[in-house]
């Protein structure tokens, strides 16, 4: 994957974030993102499809992850629940993204903006969720 796809996920996770905790209607915090941060090496199409399409899907996405966490949604650090929103969607409905690609690229997030042991903890449940999505494909 391009390092603006790259670009464009570490953004989709602040922007995910940042609705998650606002609640503010997620194509707004799109558009204050791209007025605020340098955009220029930033797949834009990619992080807007994210901004448009992981809010309208967000129960769907939560069906898939919550049978592999153990414990509720809500109550896992916001961090996590953006790039488990993110991961999830692309295993879902990016079937284009190979799934080794989702995989490192959630473990390489976590580590950015994660606490420090939790890629372990996304890794693993990335790893169910693709075993579940990309199974059934």
């Amino acid at each position: 994957m391009s390092k603006n796809r790259h670009n464009a996920r570490q953004a989709a996770v602040q922007a995910l974030y940042q609705w998650d905790i606002t609640q503010q209607p997620a194509e707004d915090i799109e558009e204050r993102f791209s007025q605020i941060h340098d955009m220029q090496n930033i797949d834009r199409k990619f992080l807007r499809e994210i901004m448009n399409e992981v809010p309208k899907v967000s129960d769907e996405l939560l069906g898939i992850i919550e049978p592999h966490i153990g414990r509720d949604f809500a109550k896992l650090d916001p961090v996590e629940r953006a790039i488990l929103r993110l991961g999830t969607y692309e295993l879902a409905y990016k079937p284009d993204v190979p799934t080794k690609v989702v995989i490192n690229e959630m473990i390489e997030l976590a580590k950015t903006f994660g606490a420090e042991h939790s890629y372990k903890f996304i890794n693993g449940v990335i790893d169910k969720i693709a075993q579940q999505v990309r199974a059934a494909a």
